[in-house]
């Protein structure tokens, strides 16, 4: 059987030098593909430089016009083309009742996890064409399929995603760039903790009780791990994915409510 690879692959990964996007990354680079990675962190971007220094980094948040312009001016001349993007940069969002959720944490939430993908794809659209085709991976997320009461803001940017996703894979298809979405669900990490906690805090009872809750959600009573996440990446990126496009992709064990 064929080893699932992606050599020689160029591929941008956004908030790449931490957390779920750093496992992408690191992944990527295990199968033979060229990096180039952003983030807002500038302690896990030298981590990240210092671990992989054959691979670019840059400091951006992709929420900024300006900054996603530089970050793809650098991208383009470190890796000399580009055959993917993973637009992986998302922020928790706030945690509450809608009638008390500030409009600046909302317009932030999407902004960062909504706008920013708009903001990339528009400038690696050009580069994927030039390079005869390629893949776009956007990152949603179980919440992207369902309601998710005292999130909201991080809801509609992912429902929003797999809009994005679905229209770019009809706009692309004809330019042989395939687009798809990933729905993690409950990922291992700081990040669902503080959400598990957060939520807790809201509804007035126990961490342990409502991490109980939200398992008792999956089909399969566990949560993922980054590098399910990162696997399914890799196969979009790799030629096994090539026919795969306009999919909501879930890794989540089956979340069947939040």
């Amino acid at each position: 059987m064929a080893e699932l690879r992606a050599d020689g692959k160029r591929v941008l990964v956004t908030a790449g030098a931490s957390g779920i996007g750093r496992v992408i990354a690191e992944t990527l680079l295990d199968a033979g593909a060229k990096i180039h990675i952003c983030d807002i962190d500038q302690p896990a971007l030298a981590s990240f430089r210092q671990a992989w220094p054959e691979s670019g980094a840059t400091l951006a948040d992709v929420a900024n016009d300006t900054q996603v312009d530089r970050l793809f001016h650098e991208a383009g001349s470190g890796l000399g083309g580009l055959d993917a993007l993973v637009n992986n940069a998302g922020i928790a969002g706030p945690t509450g009742a809608i009638e008390d959720i500030d409009p600046a944490e909302w317009r932030r939430c999407l902004e960062v996890g909504l706008t920013s993908q708009f903001l990339c794809a528009r400038r690696a659209v050009p580069m994927l064409k030039a390079a005869g085709g390629g893949a776009m991976v956007n990152i949603s997320s179980v919440a992207g399929r369902l309601g998710y009461p005292f999130r909201t803001p991080y809801a509609a940017a992912k429902w929003g995603v797999i809009g994005l996703t679905q229209s770019l894979a009809k706009e692309l298809g004809p330019s042989n760039i395939s687009v798809n979405a990933i729905l993690p669900g409950l990922v291992e990490g700081p990040r669902i903790e503080g959400v598990i906690r957060a939520r807790a805090q809201t509804l007035g009872i126990s961490f342990e009780e409502m991490e109980k809750q939200y398992l008792e959600r999956v089909s399969l009573r566990r949560m993922v791990s980054p590098n399910d996440v990162a696997n399914m990446v890799l196969f979009l990126v790799s030629p096994f994915g090539r026919n795969i496009s306009g999919q909501s992709l879930s890794v989540c064990g089956n979340v069947e409510t939040l």
